[in-house]
């Protein structure tokens, strides 16, 4: 209920023209801070975003280059000892010249390398270097690398890393290996047959070589994969082998060179991929999202202290700006206030030049404004009053003459029934119409207050027209001004059906709508024209042959009084065809706490 509610909101008083400017200015301040410093850290984040993945592509595209140059001498010592050694000789007649020169070979590389071994088509050891004894009961043919070598004889074969163990090492040491196998002809007693020749890397020299660029402490790492998305390198490798962490490898091995974001195990990041040449391995840099936040931590620190510094410097700034623009505007508050109080001060005049011309303007205009407002006040009072007693001189006194005779008339003819009837109709609208002095009651006391009136019309009239209510009860615990229907149903009668032999007909009938209560008047009377319908309410001067003088001008008026000039009379009208009037009023609860409200004059918009 708006009325009701109205108490319970108070408009919080004005802040002082220091504390505004100070507030303007320290959010204006304070905006530009946060918008200059967002600006900055989201520059700064792109460009370190943008130069850690440049500089993990450029760490790819050298490390995957010295790993391709490693990869190559492999090849390449694989070929010599191929190509030079063993597919030109007869191992019959020069085996011990190929075992020396194969010796040779190991000695030149035996920094990357491990062993080179060649094996025959039954996986017999046919060659070794560094020579080493086999391992009995060794079934080389059923290894990886000597499956692979034999199942595709045109290709080579890079191995996943593990344990060399082919050989007898009197020091029970274990070699980690990268084993290249490849098939070969081999050549016997004239016999040419196939055979595998296995270069074993040594894998220390690819783990120190990713061990190097590994040195990072944002999160960020660097892994090497097969195709198949086996780990060859790894930094946290024996977690992975023992179960503890994981790695998105095979999805990587699917990838083509480039950068990708990827999610996994709940952590975004980005990954940069670059192929190996000739093996396909994936040589793949991964950078947590936090890797970019670890390194703006001293930019973000920058960014601000600086913002506290510009904060201190506008705060000294806006204090003396502040205080310059506010204390004239002040020392004129303080002398108006003084006024407002009964004293006579001088009205301050400085300043700025229009602050001196407000002072000077305030000085000669304020009498003249005191005065003014009380003219005001005293013309709305009596308006209103004059308004008010006007409106409640809703009873014509020639209504009350015809009907005290009316009553007389009834004795005199010895119609006791009717004339008691007369008179508990008439002492029930003369008490609604008095209502201990209130102007508003509820809807059902008015719609009593019309039944009495059209009770005793109805008598006056020979019952030469009928009268029908149909109002819905829930309307009745809503509030109303009181006596606006009676001056509606006159008219009616007068205007209407009073001169109809009997077959006129009027209906009061009332809805709820969208939170607002419509009342409505219809007749089947002679009706009038739609220029005169749209005077009845805007021409108060209007001729009446009958009636009760006030009309719906001042019916339509006391309403918007009350309830706002939103809410009031509305006529329909077509001539022979009946006048519809309908009032509409706020759906206000009948309350005490409401009926006061609006006696003391808290209206809906408007006016009061």
């Amino acid at each position: 209920m708006k009325v009701k509610y109205l108490k319970y909101f108070k408009t919080p008083g004005p802040r002082g023209i220091l504390s505004t400017i100070t507030i303007s200015f320290s959010v204006i301040s304070i905006s530009i801070m946060l918008i200059l410093g967002i600006a900055l850290y989201i520059r700064f984040s792109t460009s370190t975003r943008q130069e850690t993945v440049q500089s993990t592509q450029r760490m790819l595209e050298q490390t995957g280059e010295t790993l391709e140059d490693y990869l190559v001498d492999m090849r390449q010592i694989s070929d010599t000892a191929y190509y030079h050694l063993i597919k030109e000789n007869d191992f019959s007649s020069y085996g011990e010249d190929i075992q020396s020169r194969i010796n040779l070979l190991y000695e030149a590389n035996q920094d990357n390398l491990q062993s080179i071994a060649l094996y025959d088509q039954s996986g017999n050891l046919v060659a070794a270097e560094p020579v080493a004894t086999q391992k009995k009961n060794l079934n080389v043919t059923g290894q990886g690398w000597y499956i692979q070598a034999m199942d595709e004889v045109e290709n080579m074969h890079f191995s996943t890393p593990h344990i060399q163990n082919l050989f007898d090492d009197n020091t029970f040491r274990y070699y980690w290996v990268i084993s290249l196998s490849r098939a070969v002809e081999i050549t016997n007693g004239g016999k040419t047959e196939l055979g595998v020749l296995l270069v074993d890397m040594d894998y220390s020299v690819i783990s120190r070589m990713l061990d190097q660029i590994n040195n990072f402490d944002n999160g960020q790492y660097y892994y090497l994969c097969d195709s198949n998305g086996e780990i060859i390198y790894h930094p946290r490798r024996i977690q992975i082998s023992d179960g503890i962490s994981s790695e998105n490898s095979a999805a990587v091995a699917g990838y083509r060179d480039g950068i990708y974001d990827e999610t996994f195990e709940g952590e975004a990041r980005k990954v940069v991929v670059n192929t190996i040449s000739y093996t396909g391995w994936k040589l793949v840099g991964v950078i947590p999202y936090s890797a970019f936040t670890y390194g703006m931590i001293n930019m973000r620190y920058f960014i601000i202290m600086l913002m506290l510094l510009m904060a201190m410097m506008l705060a000294v700034v806006n204090r003396i700006v502040s205080v310059g623009i506010s204390r004239p505007i002040l020392k004129l508050n303080d002398s108006v206030k003084e006024y407002e109080a009964g004293e006579k001060p001088e009205i301050y005049i400085g300043g700025p030049q229009e602050i001196r011309h407000l002072g000077l303007s305030i000085q000669k205009s304020y009498e003249q404004i005191e005065d003014l407002m009380k003219k005001i006040v005293l013309e709305q009072n009596e308006r209103r009053k004059s308004e008010l007693d006007a409106l409640q001189s809703q009873i014509n006194p020639h209504f009350l003459y015809n009907t005290l005779e009316s009553i007389t008339w009834m004795i005199e003819g010895e119609r006791n029934d009717d004339a008691v009837f007369m008179i508990s109709q008439l002492a029930r609208l003369f008490r609604i119409s008095l209502s201990k002095g209130r102007t508003i009651i509820s809807i059902k006391d008015e719609l009593q207050h019309a039944q009495s009136y059209m009770n005793i019309q109805k008598i006056r009239y020979k019952n030469t027209f009928s009268v029908e209510f149909d109002v819905a009860p829930e309307l009745y615990a809503y509030c109303t001004v009181k006596l606006i229907l009676q001056p509606i149903l006159e008219n009616s009668i007068s205007y209407g059906v009073g001169e109809m032999d009997d077959c006129g007909e009027i209906r009061v009938e009332g809805k709820m709508e969208g939170g607002e209560i419509l009342l409505s008047v219809t007749d089947n009377g002679i009706g009038m024209s739609k220029e005169e319908a749209g005077l009845v309410l805007t021409d108060s001067n209007r001729i009446r042959k009958r009636g009760s003088g006030v009309g719906l001008v001042n019916v339509n008026r006391r309403i918007q009084i009350y309830f706002g000039k939103e809410y009031g009379l509305t006529v329909e009208s077509e001539p022979d065809e009946g006048t519809k009037v309908t009032i509409r009023i706020p759906a206000v609860p009948y309350t005490e706490e409401d009926t006061l409200a609006l006696e003391r004059g808290h209206s809906f918009g408007g006016e009061d």
